[in-house]
């Protein structure tokens, strides 16, 4: 299955609409799919509590994502970092897709995974800022 590109949504849309936000909500559950992430670190890097199972499975079936800033701003991270690894990687969507989870030497051979849940929101952040970097070298 093919990950929906971010530009598919309709720009017209208000991003707290329903439509928007459940838009929003498939794009990322099915990113989550793809980097084959567990359900404790989807809750996380959405800033959820780690028993968000509920939530994430409403997620999973088409509900909108709560109106929620830190959510939206996290999910709109989240889209940053796979639009970048798509980029630097046009060839190997496997290796776009295992990025995340792989340790990498830049980050002390940790997983850029470990960093953002290590770091929290700011690890979120600095992985996003990391591949823009590299994706315009």
């Amino acid at each position: 299955m093919l990950m929906p590109q971010a530009t598919q949504m309709d720009p017209t849309l208000d991003p707290h609409s329903p439509e928007y936000r459940a838009s929003l909500a498939k794009m990322i559950m099915n990113l989550f799919e793809h980097w084959g992430l567990k359900t404790e670190d989807q809750a996380f890097l959405l800033g959820l509590s780690p028993k968000a199972r509920t939530s994430l499975a409403r997620y999973r079936k088409g509900k909108p994502f709560a109106d929620n800033q830190d959510l939206l701003d996290r999910a709109g991270h989240l889209l940053g970092i796979h639009k970048s690894l798509r980029l630097i990687f046009p060839h190997n969507r496997e290796l776009a897709y295992h990025w995340v989870t792989q340790p990498n030497k830049r980050f002390d051979n940790k997983a850029p995974l470990d960093i953002m849940k290590e770091h929290r929101f700011e690890g979120l952040l600095a992985i996003r800022r990391y591949l823009d970097f590299e994706r315009g070298r």
